[in-house]
């Protein structure tokens, strides 16, 4: 029986420059979609690549001292060879300047003019190098470019015109009676809001000898860029010289783009395709931007962030678990070094690395490494975790949600963690008589790593098979989720011991900034939690500088611009401050005031998102949710904790 086909693409990278923290995110989260497709059953084609034609590119290739064809096919590799080292699980890399590509624009064109809707004039308006885009009186900010804040350059030149103005209504009309053509739904409402101003043709072509693909029948023309660009997601599968592949595949499922060309994907895209005669993609997703501690990535500021030098301290998977994890998909996310070494170290090392470890050890020290099929009853009440997380990740990966995804795997990694403290095995290895609860303790904790194997896979792929293979289990061993996530009662087990699976990072103010991973030293007992280390010990003199109070919140606001902060007002009964606190997924701001909350007040100020942040809260957290630490009782704000 034929399965279902699943078509992504990803928005093909324009190389005037290296590939950036940015460009690894849309890759690794839409690489993410298609694995986890793959398992659910779909036949899948996952479509990248680069974008190589423009001014921009022509200018890089010139201070490169390069032949634009040169400084392309150097880009390619540059690219390529990112998205190996990110484990980026491609079908096909289209570029813009094979042949293959030419042919598909030329088809495009020939049928769009063919239908009636190109016509011949004098354009006349505003033209952005940095975006590629035509821009109208009305669209300019102050006379400046909305996306780069530069002033546009003002051009006259006769050109080929699409007439986009023809499909307003179309457009609106299908947006509308499709909800999910454009995700998520802030998305759909700027474009919506940007179609209700009316749209004017657009000039599909540049005069003179710039760095493109020639107009059909005018070789002193080149086709404009975006029209260009976007014809990649039908050339990438056959389109004009393999109607067969084309076929199997159009219309894509989803287009994962930023959200800065969301308008582009959603306005001349749909129409350009309307033209055409052809479908249009089922889902246009407009994912976030990634902020480096709190200040979105600019070359010009230097503060790009080289996703290679992140992988050459961990690994790919701590990375791409970050980015999935971290960012709750289609919203901004932050990237620091700190908040990056906090997640690894909570999540990966503390959550499912000592997990691992603990369970493989205890079976090996225990029972030799082996429990025999049909031997053992144990006691955890790990299968209708198991059972019930397994359904929900299915679900949350079909609707896009790949950070609840993770959050909801997380159930079960640290169900399966207290489960180890609620039985203690080592206890029961004391015991022969309790021999049988022992193997299948031990057997149950086994059986939901191999789950939580398959449910990380997608956003880990490298660390999964590491966690198969410390089971006995086969690599890859096919099959669907439906069948692997079964669970599976009483089976036999031959486990093999080794390093830790994410050993953890020293966290001080130096390793922080360089990401250097600690080496694992730990020499416990299987079982054991981690001890403190002589080096984390503190003086009682240190503890007493630290200076807690209890503090009144008085106003809760969010952050502009990022999704986890809320500013709180907080009364400290000498003064009020402004405290800073990414707490904005547990409380809503209406239900914080008034609570009394722990501050350290005589933390350092720091600045975040241009707020001057004076102490810090403390919270408990656990399985997912967030608790505010506070006096038992009302009290006096300002009163010393001691």
């Amino acid at each position: 029986m034929s399965r279902p086909t699943f078509y992504i693409t990803c928005a093909i990278d324009y190389v005037n420059a290296k590939p950036h923290l940015g460009h690894a995110y849309e890759k690794v989260t839409a690489d993410c979609i298609a694995r986890a497709h793959r398992s659910l059953g779909y036949d899948v084609f996952f479509l990248i690549g680069n974008d190589e034609h423009g001014t921009k590119v022509a200018k890089s290739a010139r201070a490169a001292g390069k032949p634009p064809r040169e400084y392309v096919d150097g880009m390619e590799l540059e690219f390529r060879e990112a998205y190996r080292r990110l484990n980026v699980s491609y079908d096909d890399f289209i570029r813009t300047c094979q042949t293959r590509h030419h042919v598909g624009v030329h088809e495009l064109l020939r049928r769009v003019q063919q239908n009636g809707h190109i016509t011949r004039g004098k354009y006349t308006g505003w033209y952005c190098e940095g975006c590629e885009a035509f821009y109208t009186e009305k669209d300019l900010v102050d006379g400046l470019c909305p996306d780069h804040a530069t002033k546009p350059r003002w051009v006259e030149e006769d050109n080929y015109f699409f007439k986009l103005s023809a499909f307003r209504d179309r457009l609106v009309d299908h947006i509308r009676s499709n909800p999910d053509f454009i995700r998520p739904e802030p998305r759909r409402n700027e474009v919506l809001s940007f179609l209700e101003r009316g749209l004017e043709d657009l000039s599909i072509s540049r005069a003179g000898g710039e760095w493109g693909i020639p107009f059909p029948g005018d070789p002193d023309h080149v086709v404009y860029v975006w029209f260009d660009a976007l014809t990649n997601y039908l050339t990438g599968i056959g389109f004009g010289d393999d109607e067969g592949e084309f076929s199997k595949w159009w219309p894509a499922d989803v287009h994962i783009v930023g959200k800065d060309i969301t308008r582009f994907h959603c306005v001349i895209w749909p129409a350009m395709l309307m033209a055409a005669g052809l479908e249009l993609p089922k889902s246009v997703f407009g994912h976030g931007f990634i902020y480096q501690s709190g200040t979105k990535m600019s070359k010009s500021l230097g503060n790009i962030v080289n996703p290679l030098d992140v992988i050459d301290t961990t690994g790919s998977d701590p990375l791409r678990y970050f980015l999935i994890r971290e960012i709750t998909y289609g919203k901004d996310g932050d990237f620091s070094w700190e908040s990056f070494i906090s997640r690894y170290n909570a999540d990966l090392a503390n959550d499912l690395g000592n997990l691992v470890k603990r369970t493989v050890d205890m079976t090996f020290k225990f029972l030799g490494g082996e429990i025999a099929e049909g031997n053992g009853t144990g006691r955890t009440g790990l299968r209708n975790v198991a059972e019930d997380v397994a359904s929900r990740v299915g679900q949350a990966y079909r609707r896009l949600d790949l950070s609840g995804a993770l959050v909801i795997t997380w159930e079960l990694v640290r169900r399966a963690n207290r489960a180890i403290q609620e039985t203690k095995p080592w206890e029961l290895a004391k015991d022969p008589a309790r021999r049988d609860e022992l193997t299948g303790t031990l057997g149950e904790l086994l059986e939901a790593l191999r789950i939580v194997s398959y449910l990380v896979e997608p956003a880990i792929p490298e660390k999964a098979i590491g966690i198969r293979r410390r089971l006995g289990l086969p690599e890859d061993p096919g099959g669907l989720w439906d069948e692997a996530l079964a669970w599976r009662e009483a089976t036999g087990w031959k486990v093999a011991p080794s390093e830790p699976l994410f050993p953890r990072i020293d966290a001080s103010p130096d390793t922080a900034a360089a990401g250097r991973p600690a080496k694992d030293g730990s020499g416990r007992a299987p079982g054991e939690a981690e001890p403190d280390r002589e080096e984390d010990l503190i003086e009682l003199a240190d503890f007493e500088r630290v200076k807690l109070v209890v503090g009144t919140i008085l106003s809760a606001e969010p952050v502009r611009g990022a999704d986890r902060l809320l500013e709180l007002q907080i009364d400290t009964g000498d003064d009020r401050r402004r405290v800073v606190a990414g707490i904005a997924a547990h409380f809503a701001p209406e239900e914080l005031k008034g609570r009394q909350v722990v501050l350290v007040a005589n933390l350092k100020p720091a600045r975040i998102r241009d707020i001057e942040s004076r102490g810090m809260i403390l919270v408990a957290q656990a399985d997912g949710r967030m608790t505010l630490l506070g006096p038992g009782e009302e009290i006096a704000a300002g009163a010393r904790i001691r």
